[in-house]
């Protein structure tokens, strides 16, 4: 594979490929390494079982040791961003030469893919930035003008969230106080809650450009987080009304000790209840009870910052400076007319 300077890149076209000191690398850092390692767990294990895995990709970028993990790998319902995992902290990424070892991952990547596959890139933000900039000058196009998303990654362990429950007031109070006469339930989704779940997937889609999903990719995306059992929902039930499920809440990356929060989204016409942060809270308390952290993306100046504040995430407060573990990260896409689509 090319390499430029002191940065070695190798290749591997399948998980069981991969060497043990790349595995090593990812369950040493969990919590930063979530948007790959459990899919790559994944693919492991329908590769042991031979099972059909469609088309995965590592690159890994040694000087001499693993300094980034560059995965290009489909996914249930498409292919997924470029991801990008380093080791280093983010502290000692500020200044650091990253321009290096970005054009060598450019440059095995585009030889391996082409120019087509790599419709954008997520990472920390000085590497998705030094990628951008070797990707753009090397395959020809150019980034779209606005980021696909602007991010802070938090975590949340279990005393943060016990503690941030005893100081809270109840949410149910707010919720009652507005619409006296419901019962809220929290639970697991079922099968018999596809249709609903599907119309919050396109919602939240149509909310995440231009990830967007249609009315069919929305149920499909839902009948596929309810068999795996990764999806919560939080129904109100009402006197003499049809139970109506207002939020969701899933987390579909888990690995030995961390697990992430996805897809929280609530309808329009209940937010400020309190209904997302009582979800996101009761779905926490499950996973912390097997994972010793539950990680998430916010986006910047999002209003669900608060919501994840209060439940108990790390630097979302008003005093918003990055600790170990809260890092900001970005997706930069590129132009539409140069790439393929995919969907995360």
């Amino acid at each position: 594979m090319p390499a430029l300077a002191d940065h070695l890149v190798r290749q591997y076209l399948s998980a069981s490929s991969l060497p043990e000191a790349v595995w090593t690398i990812l369950y040493s850092n969990e919590a930063a390494a979530n948007i790959i390692l459990p899919h790559a767990v994944k693919v492991l294990q329908a590769e042991e079982q031979s099972q059909p895995v469609g088309s995965q990709l590592w690159l890994v970028s040694f000087s001499p040791h693993i300094e980034f993990i560059l995965s290009c790998t489909d996914g249930p319902l498409g292919t997924y961003p470029i991801f990008i995992f380093t080791p280093i902290p983010f502290n000692e990424l500020v200044g650091k030469d990253l321009d290096t070892p970005m054009s060598s991952l450019c440059h095995a990547l585009l030889a391996t893919v082409g120019r087509q596959r790599v419709f954008s890139v997520f990472a920390v933000q000085p590497i998705t930035e030094a990628f951008v900039r070797q990707w753009s000058s090397l395959a020809n196009t150019t980034p779209v003008a606005q980021p696909y998303y602007d991010a802070i990654f938090t975590f949340c362990t279990k005393q943060m969230l016990m503690h941030c429950k005893r100081v809270v007031a109840n949410q149910h109070a707010t919720l009652h106080k507005t619409s006296p006469d419901v019962a809220v339930d929290l639970r697991r989704a079922s099968p018999k809650d596809i249709d609903r779940v599907a119309i919050l997937c396109r919602d939240f889609a149509a909310t995440s450009y231009p990830f967007i999903l249609s009315p069919s990719r929305a149920r499909q995306e839902a009948a596929l987080l309810i068999k795996e059992k990764n999806t919560w929902v939080l129904e109100i039930r009402a006197e003499g009304k049809e139970p109506d499920i207002v939020s969701i809440a899933a987390a579909t990356r888990k690995s030995k000790t961390v697990a992430a929060i996805t897809k929280v989204f609530s309808k329009p016409t209940w937010r400020g209840l309190g209904c997302a942060e009582m979800l996101v809270r009761h779905v926490c308390e499950e996973l912390l009870m097997d994972h010793e952290h539950v990680v998430l993306y916010v986006g910047k100046g999002n209003r669900a910052m608060n919501v994840y504040h209060r439940v108990g995430f790390y630097g979302l407060g008003t005093d918003q400076t990055f600790l170990n573990g809260v890092e900001p990260w970005l997706e930069v896409g590129f132009d539409p007319t140069h790439v393929s689509l995919g969907h995360w």
